[in-house]
């Protein structure tokens, strides 16, 4: 066929159809490129043929797996005649017993057969057609399945007698404005409403917006398709297929769509998805537990149970796992609509297991009844164990089978109904037999290690203090209110905690074995794959050239006459080269690194290979710079070569491919201004100082450039003579401003040198740009390395050979970058932009295009396709379009990401996408293997059968690549602890887990330099999901997407993209509370639920501990910390006041002992359980290790973790343990996920206190601090030398964000933090300020009332990126529950130790009022300074109008009063403990846990919403409530904000001590001499000497500090002194200080 005639199928489509005339000439591009792409490989005919199978027809194309699974084939095989909708289906719910035309093998032949008869003209329509749909759809391309029925819709209309009748064409645009619009509007007021022309966000959660997922599996069921009605209420299955398509527009959206998983947020989704893992652990703990404790159910009279009895009590652990399945499945009710296709197998499931529960569970109550009495003989005995081995089973099956395949299998079932569910959530693609035996052998390794460890460690050393705790009763305790019931029982509560305890270790213990056993399975691979440093250098590097040679050029269709030295020698020097032009190596290096041209002896030109190939000795600094870059990237090159590759083909029969960029706002190329002026105060460097630092090496090698470049300009002056330079001895001087700034006269080709070198090197659009386009670079080379004759054809006209080169890269390798924003840049961005088109002109742009609309209606959208080729208009100074595409409206509905990268990806042209982050990075020598990664897909050599033929099928019955993973190297990797911590983290992650997981089919996630098979992904629903909240992130999707729907993802481990992150504490830990918050979006989807309850198990698991499992093994590490607390606290209570029995060293209490307690063996577990919870934390270590022991070898591995641990990183991985898990849970109650733009700031800022504080409180300071009173607690009454372990882990939650940052210890910043400390403390009363104590404490309260709907007031709602209300379940279980539980236990606690009489046997008065007076006391004190201060304020503010911070001086005194209260309580408490201090530190404890309940339930409880303003705060102060714009709501927001003010009184004067005691904890080590320099050095691995400058202050500036440092002193040093009064003076003269009042006596 000619290319006339493809053009005249789209042209005859257009007309009529109605597509655009722009979109119809983009997609016809888009065809023919696909088309050369493949037939530069195989046949022409072959080409459209497999194209045409990937698009509509073939065994993996989406849209035949459709078909079948919607049924579509029994609408139109049987004819309209015998079947009227689809009624028939729903009565013969079996299988259909007419003609055996309607089996579905039958059905599967005929579809093959009638796509082998089609003619290829018909073939090329059908995907035309296919593609000018789908290049029109806009944001419908999220929804395949949609499409599909479209497209089907649209080719029954075209066969149709009144389609081909039609001679006059349809108008154009009428295809976007009757199909896409319609349901692009539905989506977009699923999510927004217009508001006077602005999108507003709805105020709904996942579960109530219809999204993408829910429009999209409408289309999977015939059912589903029969619900479509117009608006006459006909329904569209009942037109005739041919005319289905023209009735598009009636079509009543809105009345078509419902949920078909709902997005609740709670935690019960853990339950239903990995509902496995739990029975798994929970029941095999219990078999464990149940075993070794038989003193808990033994008679009252016996010292063990009977034999019956001992097993049947082991035996519920069936009953267990039953209970547990029976709450996944009420859970999964609620998740699921209970409509046709799935409430029928869950109500048979529940059933089922209700029954199991009564067989698992009864026995035991029979044999409870029976126990103990006579003639009973065996059946008892026979019972119980009939029982246990029953349970055994059932736990065993629980565990197995995925609870998708119980009862109604959605996997494997035959049944009509599971057909679309396995099609496309189910048919995961099947593993090599290795792989899978792999798989397995991996699992029964870890569980097999697991339980052996667990029985042996925790269950039996667990068994003695369970054999002495059961019975114990305490004895002669009493309370004045509850006797002795609690007193009595403190030993078994402390024994209840202790079971919690150990069962999380349990869970842990698990994680433990995974990292274990896949470090060495890793390991294992890496040896297989050919990838170890234990090959000694010398050789990988003496063997390089010879393998360039064998792997990456294709050689086997040139003729021999070449030598392969010559062929290498090229490779060789271009990449040498392309180095030294990125500044990483001098002219010195590069010498001893190229192939030079020598005279040989005969007279002969001769090629001499380079010393670093022949006498390379191992010591690397001859050959380049050591420890730079450059030395990484050749030995990353020369390593990656060992490894085994596809075959490369030659460059003109490649595929052709494309690299697609999205660009929101990043940086494109630094401003000179950005780069040599200073940020603000607190950097002290300017951006240019600080990559030198970085770099040096790099801008030495600029600087000589640049002079050379100098010289040669200067040196030539005007009339062409050389003005000789005699004054050399002033040589050094001139230098100077190249040292500094790199250029010395100020013209602009100068200054962008320095521009561009500082670009290079940070996060910037240009250097992605730039290093991606060394694609193009890589394929002239190949291109003219292996066709030398193309070389001898243009020999002497090196014009034409460029210009052939370039049109070789042209066709093969596409680039382009999606800015949605280039239409809205500013000038500078302009410019940039500009500068990018004009460096690389091949660089395509894909921008939005706004246009007003008619009057009153939407703008009109447009996606608009620039190039460097496309010439400017005159009038408006822009570029013209090459393609301009109207869209349906606005396509970012999202988060952004996602919808900038559809909107573009109707640009990108060829078989394979690679999608690029803007802050990545590639170099030459990584671009040269770009045809080995394609070789990845399996698709170089294809059949040349056709896909279609009765025997040529079966070539093509292969799982398809979908994704190819590659590794990431992140660039910012040398800049200190933080930096290599992250590093390390990716290095793990992406690449040593990988590697494994790939292997045995559990790697999902696509990190970004990732290659995908473009068409499988588009048919698919596009390269990533774009719902808005719900898939934050966004690429995790499309690989689960990819696997569930029979795509194979596989890592290539010889291939690496640069990568870029930010490495400042803030940026790290605001990137880990974004992928939080986004894993916590993910447990709520419907993909997950897929995969947990339909992967088989031993996938599974390699999914679970692979992605959820990491982070919620994160919240049970943190868990394990706050239980062990409490336990401790128990246990230091029974320490405290009973008599502990001593013992000899067989542990047999000693005679003559009476009335004593034997708890040694509890002190034993305690130590076992801290060696536990160590072993947990050090093990995620070892990843790292061992991935640097094979990488760099064993001396390298042990400096870096040596580094590590000298810089304190521990204290950086608890911290971020916990930001992990406390994003995730409050995320799964509260929800808002947004996407956290991941700053890109330099990592020497140093930031001030409040900063910190106010950032990291909530999540982790707070929780840190209770903690360390616990702590403190514990080690007054229960001291082992172990506990060290846990002050330090502990007093890191609190000190981490100040630990890490820079100058933090420096004397003067400390002290002006402090003044700006106190004023943050107290701003923004009397006029509102942008960041305040006040601002953060109404922000964190918001997440539970929500902002009021009413926009009242000034419209300041910039400070709140509206979060919605959360739910009040989740919110009464987090909120009020948990908190009143916590304060329970540690009231139980504090009641124990009261109810001792004392030394002169005087029964204690009730501990209850004591708690209640000091707990309540505050409050209610506080209420009434607001309420005397309210009714003041009220009368005296109008009168001191004039008087403008009457405010703020009634909020300070208010605050004083506050302050002072809640110490005079705190001091008259200690008294009533008569100094004694363990004690008051308990009760403080219970105090402070009644107080944070009593907060949270007035806040959740009594509030309602918030304004969107901070008026009514002001007004409260200043007693002026008019004019405040409240309206009617003056008189009942007083009311609120009373009870708003009692809580914020409360946190803040406990901020204050808060924040004081962090204070006095770091000025302990600002006493160490020079402790700056020290602190500098730990965070970024720089010696003194080359630290960076200490800032230039002005003398002014001096005098000012200088002053300020003084005052603030003497202010910090009184508050100090004072608040330590308070607690060292009583503890001094504790015996001197005494009162006689007659009310003390009795709290």
């Amino acid at each position: 066929m000619s290319t006339e005639e493809i053009e005249d199928i789209f042209l005859d489509l257009a007309q009529k159809f109605g597509f655009q005339k722009d979109s119809m000439r983009n997609m016809f591009d888009f065809l023919m490129t696909i088309l050369d792409s493949r037939a530069s490989r195989m046949t022409p005919n072959q080409a459209l043929l497999t194209v045409h199978a990937d698009y509509i027809g073939g065994q993996h194309a989406n849209y035949r797996k459709w078909y079948f699974a919607a049924q579509l084939n029994l609408d139109d095989a049987v004819g309209q005649t015998q079947n009227p909708g689809l009624q028939r289906l729903r009565s013969v719910k079996g299988n259909p017993k007419t003609a055996g035309s309607k089996s579905l093998d039958s059905a599967l032949n005929r579809w093959r057969n009638a796509m082998n008869n089609m003619s290829q003209y018909d073939r090329l329509r059908q995907v035309a057609l296919y593609l000018l749909c789908w290049g029109e759809a806009g944001n419908v391309r999220f929804t395949p399945e949609c499409l599909c029925f479209i497209f089907k819709c649209a080719d029954d209309y075209y066969r149709s007698p009144e389609c081909q009748n039609r001679i006059d064409p349809v108008p154009e645009g009428l295809y976007l404005e009757t199909v896409i619009k319609p349901l692009y509007r539905f989506m977009r007021d699923q999510g927004y409403e217009v508001v006077d022309g602005k999108f507003v966000r709805r105020e709904k959660d996942h579960d109530q917006i219809i999204g993408y997922d829910d429009i999209n599996q409408l289309f999977w069921y015939p059912e589903g398709i029969a619900k479509i009605v117009l608006q006459d209420n006909t329904r569209l299955i009942d037109v005739p297929p041919a005319q289905r398509f023209t009735k598009f527009g009636r079509i009543a959206w809105n009345r078509v769509f419902f949920k078909t998983f709902f997005e609740k947020r709670s935690s019960a989704h853990l339950l239903v998805n990995f509902n496995r893992v739990w029975i798994i652990h929970i029941a095999v703990f219990w078999f464990y537990t149940a075993f070794n404790s038989p003193k808990v159910y033994a008679p009252k009279n016996a010292q063990s149970p009977s034999a019956p009895m001992t097993w049947s009590a082991t035996a519920l652990g069936g009953a267990v796992a039953s209970l547990i399945m029976i709450a996944a499945t009420i859970a999964e009710f609620s998740y699921i609509p209970t409509t046709w296709n799935n409430a029928g197998h869950l109500t048979a499931r529940l059933i089922f297991l209700l029954i199991l529960l009564a067989l698992t569970g009864g026995p035991t109550f029979y044999i409870a009844l029976v126990d103990g009495r006579p003639g009973q003989g065996n059946i008892p005995l026979i019972i119980g164990i009939a029982q246990f081995f029953l349970s055994v089973v059932v736990t065993v099956a629980f565990s197995i089978i995925p609870s998708g395949r119980l009862f109604g299998d959605r996997v494997a079932g035959k049944a009509r109904k599971y057909m679309a569910s396995q099609t496309f959530t189910a048919s995961y693609p099947t593993l090599t037999r290795s792989a899978r035996m792999a798989s397995i052998s991996l699992w029964l390794l870890i569980f097999g290690c697991k339980f052996t460890e667990s029985y042996f460690f925790l269950t039996s050393s667990f068994s003695s203090p369970i054999a002495v705790m059961a019975r114990t009763k305490v004895l002669n305790c009493s309370d004045k209110y509850f006797g002795s019931a609690l007193c009595s029982n403190q030993v078994p509560f402390a024994l209840a905690i202790m079971y919690v305890m150990d069962l999380i270790l349990f869970f842990l213990d698990t994680y433990l074995w995974y990292v274990i056993w896949v470090v060495v399975f890793s390991v294992a691979r890496s040896f297989h794959l050919g990838l170890s440093i234990w090959t000694p250098w010398k050789e990988v590097y003496t063997r390089m050239p010879k393998r360039i040679y064998a792997k990456l050029l294709a050689t086997s269709e040139m003729e021999v006459k070449y030598k392969p030295k010559v062929l290498v020698s090229q490779v060789w020097n271009a990449i040498i080269i392309s180095m030294y032009r990125e500044h990483l190596l001098s002219i010195h290096h590069v010498q001893r690194l190229l192939y030079h041209q020598v005279d040989g002896p005969d007279g002969r030109r001769t090629l001499r290979a380079p010393p670093f190939f022949t006498n390379n000795n191992g010591n690397e600094s001859d050959f380049f710079p050591a420890g730079g870059e450059a030395e990484r990237r050749i030995s990353f090159f020369a390593s990656s070569l060992t490894t085994a590759f596809p075959e490369p083909l030659p460059v003109d029969s490649m595929p052709t491919f494309t690299v697609l960029v999205p660009h929101y706002s990043e940086k494109i190329l630094l401003s000179l201004r950005e780069i040599i002026k200073e940020e603000d105060q607190n950097t002290r460097v300017t951006l240019l100082e600080y990559m030198k630092q970085l770099h040096p090496i790099e801008w030495d090698n600029f600087v000589k450039d640049t002079k050379i470049l100098a010289e040669e300009s200067e040196t030539m002056t005007f009339d062409g003579t050389q003005s000789v330079n005699e004054k050399s001895s002033s040589k050094r001087a001139d230098d100077l401003p190249f040292y500094c700034i790199g250029f010395k006269t100020a013209a602009p080709e100068y200054t962008l040198r320095t521009r561009i070198w500082a670009s290079l090197r940070a996060q910037t659009l240009y250097r992605t740009v730039s290093g991606m386009m060394n694609y193009s670079k890589a394929i002239k080379l190949l291109y003219r390395v292996e066709n030398p004759q193309i070389v001898q054809r243009f020999a002497g006209n090196t014009d034409r050979l460029e210009r052939e080169l370039e049109r070789m890269s042209r066709r093969k390798f596409k680039f382009a970058v999606s800015m949605q924003r280039y239409a809205k840049f500013n000038k500078e961005e302009i410019e940039n932009a500009e500068f990018l088109l004009r460096a690389y002109p091949d660089l395509q742009i894909a921008y939005l295009d706004e246009e007003p609309g008619p009057k009153g209606g939407d703008p009109r959208l447009f996606s608009v396709l620039i190039d460097g080729h496309s010439e400017i208009d005159e009038q408006t100074g822009k570029r013209k379009p090459k393609f301009r595409v109207e869209l349906p409206g606005n396509p970012i509905l999202g988060d952004g990401k996602s919808d900038n990268q559809n909107h573009a990806i109707i640009f990108y042209r060829g078989e394979f996408l690679q999608l690029i982050d803007a802050n990545q990075d590639n170099y030459l020598e990584e671009c040269i293997k770009i045809r080995n990664i394609l070789g990845e897909f399996e698709q170089y050599n294809v059949s040349s059968q056709s896909p279609y033929a009765q025997w040529g099928q079966k070539e093509f019955s292969k799982f398809p690549v979908a994704i190819v993973g590659t590794r990431e190297y992140i660039f910012s990797e040398n800049i200190g602890i933080l930096g290599d911590i992250a590093a390390g983290k990716e290095q793990t992650f992406g690449t040593l887990t990988p590697r494994v997981l790939a292997w045995i089919g559990g790697k999902l996630h696509y990190g970004h330099p990732d290659f995908l098979n473009a068409t499988f992904m588009t048919t698919r629903g596009g390269v990533s999901k774009a719902q808005k909240g719900l898939h934050l992130n966004e690429d995790i999707f499309a690989g689960m997407t990819a696997i569930s729907r029979g795509g194979r993802i596989k890592h290539s481990e010889y291939y690496q993209c640069g990568k870029g992150r930010d490495l400042g504490f803030g940026t790290i830990l605001n990137f880990q509370t974004k992928l939080g918050t986004g894993m916590g979006e993910q447990m709520l989807s419907r993909e997950y639920y897929y995969l947990g309850t339909q992967l088989p198990i031993d996938r599974f698991l390699t999914f679970y501990y692979g992605h959820p499992g990491f982070h919620i093994n994160n919240i049970l590490v943190i868990y394990s910390i706050q239980t062990f607390m409490v336990t401790l606290l128990y246990l230091g209570t029974l320490n405290k006041q009973l008599a502990i029995c001593k013992v000899d060293s067989q542990g047999n209490v000693l005679i003559g002992e009476v009335n004593c307690y034997n708890l040694i063996p509890v002190f034993d577990w305690i130590k076992h359980c801290i060696i536990s919870i160590f072993l947990v934390f050090f093990i995620a270590f070892l990843p790292l290790f061992m991935q640097e022991l094979l990488e760099r070898g064993t001396g390298k591995a042990l400096v870096r973790l040596g580094k590590h641990f000298l810089s304190l990183s521990p204290i950086f991985e608890v911290f971020s343990t916990q930001i992990y898990s406390q994003s995730i849970q409050s995320n799964l109650t509260f929800g808002g996920a947004r996407y956290i733009a991941t700053g890109r700031g330099f990592a020497t800022t140093r930031i001030s206190f409040s900063i910190l504080y106010s950032r990291f409180a909530g999540p982790s300071i707070y929780m840190g601090m209770r903690n360390l009173l616990l702590l403190t607690y514990a080690t007054m009454s229960i001291w082992t030398p172990f506990l060290i372990y846990f002050w330090v882990s502990v007093l890191s939650l609190c000190i981490a964000p100040f630990v890490f940052n820079p100058h933090q210890f420096s004397f003067s910043d400390f002290i002006i933090d402090y003044r700006e400390f106190l004023r943050w403390m107290s701003r923004g009363n009397s006029r509102a300020k942008a960041s305040s104590w006040y601002g953060y404490c109404r922000l964190s309260r918001t997440m539970i009332t929500g902002y009021k709907k009413k926009k009242l007031g000034h419209p300041s709602d910039k400070l709140s990126g509206d979060a919605p209300r959360a739910k009040w379940r989740s919110v009464i279980f987090s909120e009020v529950i948990l908190p009143l539980c916590g304060a329970t236990i540690f009231v139980v606690a504090y009641m124990f130790v009261k109810s001792f009489p004392d030394q002169n046997g005087h029964q204690p008065p009730s501990p209850l009022i004591r708690i209640a007076i000091i707990a309540v006391g505050p409050v209610v004190w506080n209420a009434t300074v607001l309420l005397t201060l309210f009714f003041i304020s009220l009368f005296m503010g109008p009168m001191m109008d004039g008087w403008a911070r009457f405010a703020s001086f009634m909020a300070a005194f208010a605050h004083l009063l506050g302050l002072i209260g809640l110490v005079a309580f705190f001091e008259f408490f200690w008294f009533l403990e008569l100094w004694d201090a363990s004690h008051a530190v308990l009760g403080v404890i219970a105090i402070i846990a009644i107080q944070r309940a009593i907060q949270k339930i007035l806040i959740s409880v009594f509030l309602s919403r918030e304004l969107k303003h901070e008026e009514t705060n002001r007004a409260w102060w200043s007693g002026k409530w008019y004019g405040r714009g409240l309206g009617s709501s003056a008189f009942s927001q007083p009311a609120r904000e009373f009870v708003v003010k009692i809580v914020e009184m409360s946190l803040w004067t406990s901020d204050f001590l808060l924040a004081h005691l962090l204070l006095v904890v770091m000025t302990v080590p600002m006493l160490i001499p020079f402790v700056d320099r020290l602190h500098s050095t730990m965070l970024f691995w720089l010696r003194p000497s080359k630290q960076i400058r200490p800032p230039l202050f002005s003398t002014k500036q001096k005098r000012q500090r200088r002053w300020i440092v003084l005052k603030y002193s003497l202010v910090y040093i009184i508050v100090i002194a004072f608040l330590a009064a308070l607690i060292v003076l009583p503890a001094l003269f504790r015996d001197h200080i005494t009162f006689n009042c007659t009310v003390c006596q009795n709290i």
